[in-house]
């Protein structure tokens, strides 16, 4: 690689680093007068005690100290402007997409007119008493009759559905029921324990309808051998979905989850740009994205709030907005915390910097919708999902809306996936290649070609996960699902 800082925007007055700079080396026409490390910032110009650190074109932090032209600017120098209660208003932007060519994809087409990327077998406990169940019969299923004929099977275990209040148990059942009909599963076995608060019949109840050749339930305080029921009921909901073909589609079927982990200083240079140039390609093809971590929209909320399509839409933005920092205060915890160690590290120094860098994964289209817990993704388009910046979690709710597979952006590297296809994007060359069993794409390389070069073969890629090429994570079967909680146990 060449080129060794960026200046991402010309209103700012820091540069980033792209790669390890020592002391009295030049660059960007300015002289360095202390070593910086890889992602992190130097100054471009001398900012006063008390000026604006703009980054991305927008304030990042104020100097808590004079900053010298040259000089490393990070927590040591700057502190965030960002405070609990701000004042919203709706100032519309003008957004645009780029003209493209669609694509076709193969895909599993469900009789309720969705279409799944993957047709597996699932076992959903109900409460986490029965996991050691559910894994018992899926190993007794899978030793004696094996997977062939559809994607694979699994169980997603968690350790609620019981002893859980209001919210908490609420969204437990709906999280489990999203997945019991999400379009990725061709059948489901749904395994209770009997007792749980979380109980069978409510949680038919409220299911709604489904195919019941498909989705079979199972109360293992109604059986004498469980085991044996449970290996029973899938082997016929397998011998139904054996019959299913994928058969050809518009990509703008497609509903795809945008999501950060474990970022650095590229992240918002390489991999979140990237994902948001893919993000405006498959809206404009007609599709879906949706982005979620609202705690890290927190500093680049009122640039989304801007974008949504009308009045309404912006209202819902700032209702999920201050809906989050409602729930930090609830808790007795700072609205505006830091970024992680991890983040730190890597160069990312104040909230608005993450945030900034990581609402680029949603591109410049306009916001078209916003779902809470309760809702499905229903508007193609950008949409804005309620929830936690925690992977698991936000992964688990990207899928849970609806969404076919999730794109995960990352600078120091993950291994975790979710129950649907997790792609995981380096935002640097060197993180791809030590963690090349992780990592399923490089964004890093848009610093040796170009984002337009790097665009296409990411779009390939995701076509070729939607015709059924493995992810990282299923191939290394880590798919675990995680459900938010926020109240009392019991």
């Amino acid at each position: 690689m060449t080129k060794k800082t960026i200046i991402i925007n010309g209103l700012d007055n820091v540069a980033v680093a792209l790669t390890d700079l020592k002391k009295g080396e030049t660059h960007e026409g300015v002289t360095l007068t202390e070593d910086v490390t890889k992602g992190h910032k130097f100054a471009l110009k001398n900012i006063e005690k008390g000026g604006q650190v703009i980054k991305y074109g927008n304030p990042i932090a104020y100097a808590t100290a004079d900053i010298g032209k040259g000089a490393h600017v990070h927590t040591h120098n700057i502190k965030t402007n960002l405070s609990e209660n701000l004042e919203y208003t709706y100032n519309k932007i003008p957004t645009g997409l780029p003209a493209v060519k669609s694509r076709k994809v193969n895909v599993y087409k469900r009789a309720n007119g969705e279409a799944g990327i993957r047709n597996e077998l699932w076992i959903i406990p109900t409460v986490g008493c029965v996991n050691g169940q559910a894994k018992l019969i899926l190993e007794t299923f899978i030793k004696k009759y094996g997977t062939d004929g559809f994607d694979g099977a699994f169980t997603y275990t968690h350790p609620y559905g019981c002893s859980q209040l209001g919210d908490d148990h609420e969204r437990t059942k709906l999280i489990l029921q999203k997945m019991v009909r999400h379009p990725n599963a061709g059948g489901v076995l749904v395994l209770g324990l009997g007792c749980e608060n979380n109980q069978m019949s409510a949680f038919r109840e409220t299911l709604g309808k489904v195919d019941e050749s498909r989705v079979k339930f199972l109360v293992c305080q109604d059986e004498e051998d469980e085991i044996e029921s449970g290996v029973k009921l899938l082997k016929e909901i397998a011998d139904v979905i054996k019959k299913d073909r994928r058969e050809e589609a518009d990509i703008s079927c497609l509903k795809v989850g945008l999501k950060c982990g474990g970022s650095d200083g590229l992240s918002g240079i390489t991999a979140n740009p990237l994902v948001g140039r893919f993000s405006d390609y498959i809206v404009a093809a007609g599709g879906t994205t949706v982005l979620t971590e609202v705690p890290e929209m927190f500093g680049a909320e009122q640039l989304l709030m801007n974008r949504a399509k009308d009045k309404k839409t912006f209202e819902k933005v700032v209702n999920l907005i201050n809906g989050f920092k409602d729930y930090f205060r609830r808790n007795g915890q700072e609205v505006y915390e830091n970024p992680s160690p991890g983040n730190k590290a890597g160069g990312i120094t104040t909230l608005e910097d993450k945030s900034l860098g990581c609402t680029q994964k949603s591109g410049a289209g306009p916001v078209q919708d916003v779902v809470l817990d309760d809702g499905y993704i229903t508007e193609k388009g950008l949409n804005l999902l309620n929830g936690p910046g925690n992977d698991m979690c936000a992964v688990t709710n990207l899928g849970a809306a609806g969404c076919h597979l999730v794109l995960f952006t990352t600078g120091r590297g993950t291994p975790f996936g979710g129950f649907v296809p997790t792609v995981k994007i380096a935002t640097n060359s060197e993180l791809a290649a030590k963690k090349s069993n992780w990592i399923d794409f490089n964004a890093g390389a848009v610093l040796d070609t170009d984002f337009d070069v790097q665009l296409e073969n990411l779009i390939n890629l995701v076509v070729d996960v939607a015709n059924g090429r493995q992810t990282k994570n299923e191939i290394n079967q880590t798919k675990e699902i995680a459900i938010f909680k926020t109240g009392v146990t019991l």
